[in-house]
């Protein structure tokens, strides 16, 4: 089989923007969902053998979507485990980002798609000039369901960077395991991004879903999905933050890899910490991208003079998106608190209100600020605010529109691209 990068995909089908952005649920919004089973799953070590054992064990079905596979141990891995529960009757449908992804060689597709795993590429593309041109808009979502009952979903990546023995860059991040009925609503999701039918949310199904909002005062094992897409849910994520702070008494964690929001996010921050709450957040000390460092630091002076703690974590990368606020309320996913987050890519968070869990990330977020972390001083914080916020100013302002300017270029209309393997074809390549 051929090793060659990925190539433009000749396809017989193209989607629409509209189409792939959330194909059939640009009026769905879900709500919590009771009586569910959450587990915190953090770094690798957590996450691939609970992931590759529920996989392992499928019967029927496996949805997977994710931002970045590398053909390294866990690719390889990911790659074996796909292509066995293929060949034992599972439908597996996996979908890749064509710029998280973009290294994949033919071979390895080919090996996947030949066992019978449908594989789509979201918005592939070839280098020009050596250079990528689909930065933008990414699905940057990291979503597994296996047989409609299990799901897993969160900040990490399939690649060998999110384990401890990859050396002083490996990552730092979480992903959650959810049992129960939030499962069916994320499930229905998974299924209408995978471009297959999903079953409508009958009347019934959405009596229920109400009768669960009017009992976030039990709060254990509440869960509910938001997502974030270019259409009719573009902010969702972003008014979920900030309706948590206005309403947050006692504590507020936030550990985000890439921290750079708009203005009526920040000031939500600055306010919580005015009136008197714990405020802190953990952000990289040690980037995996320099650009995210400098952008993050842009924000401090006017954070901490209001009260905020800021720690940076030194170790190694930071890579979670995670947030608490008091002792119930928790958030785990896939989107940032930047730009591409939240003005371009696709994203999806699930929100927990359950006690236990929150305690436990909170406990683990404690540990990290408190002994691998550097507090940042108020009295030593960015001078020359004006000059680094109006330049923020500009920055994020470019980025929010930037995605409906980029639309207008062809390079910047993705399209979910479905990978054929041919038998007897010599070429191996994508369709």
């Amino acid at each position: 089989m051929s090793s060659a990068p990925l190539e433009e995909p000749r396809v017989e089908h193209l989607p629409t923007d509209q189409a792939i952005r959330e194909p059939g649920v640009a009026d769905i919004e879900y709500g919590w969902q009771g009586n569910n089973l959450v587990k915190l799953l953090e770094n690798g070590e957590d996450y691939f053998p609970r992931v590759f054992e529920a996989m392992r064990e499928a019967k029927t079905e496996i949805l997977l979507e994710t931002f970045i596979v590398f053909e390294d141990k866990v690719g390889h891995e990911l790659q074996q485990v796909l292509i066995e529960a293929a060949q034992r009757g599972v439908r597996v449908t996996a979908s890749f980002d064509g710029f998280g992804c973009g290294e994949l060689t033919t071979g390895y597709l080919t090996a996947l798609s030949a066992a019978g795993v449908h594989i789509q590429m979201f918005d592939p593309a070839p280098k020009h000039l050596g250079f990528r041109t689909n930065w933008f808009r990414r699905l940057h979502r990291k979503i597994v369901v296996v047989d409609g009952t299990l799901a897993f979903i969160g900040g990490i990546n399939f690649s060998a960077d999110h384990l401890g023995d990859f050396g002083p860059e490996a990552k730092q991040d979480y992903s959650v395991e959810v049992q129960g009925p939030a499962v069916a609503d994320i499930h229905h999701f998974a299924l209408l991004q995978s471009g297959r039918p999903a079953r409508a949310k009958y009347w019934w199904q959405r009596r229920r879903q109400r009768r669960s909002e009017l009992a976030l005062s039990d709060h254990d094992g509440q869960v509910r999905l938001v997502y974030r897409d270019n259409g009719d849910h573009n902010t969702d994520i972003e008014e979920v933050y900030r309706q948590v702070l206005r309403t947050a008494q006692r504590r507020v964690v936030i550990a985000n890899a890439y921290f750079f929001p708009g203005y009526r996010l920040l000031r939500e921050i600055r306010n919580a910490a005015r009136r008197g709450v714990d405020v802190r957040l953990i952000l990289q000390g040690q980037p995996d991208m320099l650009v995210a460092k400098l952008a993050a630091r842009m924000t401090y002076d006017y954070l901490l003079k209001s009260g905020v703690k800021i720690y940076e974590y030194c170790e190694r990368p930071l890579h979670g998106k995670v947030a608490l606020v008091d002792e119930d309320w928790s958030t785990v996913g896939s989107s940032n608190l930047d730009p591409l987050s939240l003005s371009m890519n696709l994203e999806a968070n699930v929100l927990i209100r359950d006690r236990v869990f929150n305690q436990e990330l909170f406990d683990r977020l404690e540990i990290l600020s408190e002994h691998h972390c550097k507090a940042m001083d108020p009295e030593k914080a960015p001078r020359g605010r004006i000059w680094h916020m109006t330049v923020g100013f500009l920055v994020f302002h470019f980025l929010r529109h930037f995605p409906a300017w980029a639309g207008w270029l062809p390079a910047h209309k993705p399209r979910l691209k479905p990978f054929t393997h041919l038998a007897g074809d010599d070429r191996h390549g994508p369709r």
